[in-house]
Order: structure tokens, then sequence, then C-alpha cells
């Protein structure tokens, strides 16, 4: 049993240590446009949908990436 359970926690670990590492990146971007714009970045809904949307695809494409 602890053999079963083994593989669980190291996914959860890899994708712990990924998902942190992508939102780190995606708030040094973010900082680093808004200092270039000199803080007249904002986020617009548009720009929202379009994030969300990659993320639902993203993991979508992680989900089907299984089952092949």
């Amino acid at each position: 049993m602890p053999e079963n359970s083994n593989w669980k926690t190291i996914a959860y670990i890899i994708g712990g240590t990924a998902g942190l590492l992508t939102g780190l990146a995606a708030a040094f971007l973010l900082i680093r446009k808004r200092e270039q714009n000199l803080g007249n970045h904002k986020l617009t809904s548009g720009e929202g949908v379009k994030i969300g949307l990659g993320v639902v695809s993203l993991l979508r494409m992680i989900s089907e990436s299984g089952t092949r």
C-alpha cells in the first residue's frame, strides 16, 4: 500500500512546485510590465478572460495526457 500512495505524493509535490514557479513567473512578468509602463498597466476584462481560458486549456491538456 505505501507504493500506491508514493506516486501520488510525488505527483502532488511536482505539481505544487510547478504551480508555485509558474505563479511566481507570472507575478514577475506582470510587475516588469507595470514598471515599463510607469505603473499604468491595468488588467482588462478581456485580458482576464484570455488568461482564464489559457489556464483552463492547459489544465485540459494535462488531464487528457494521461488517457492516451
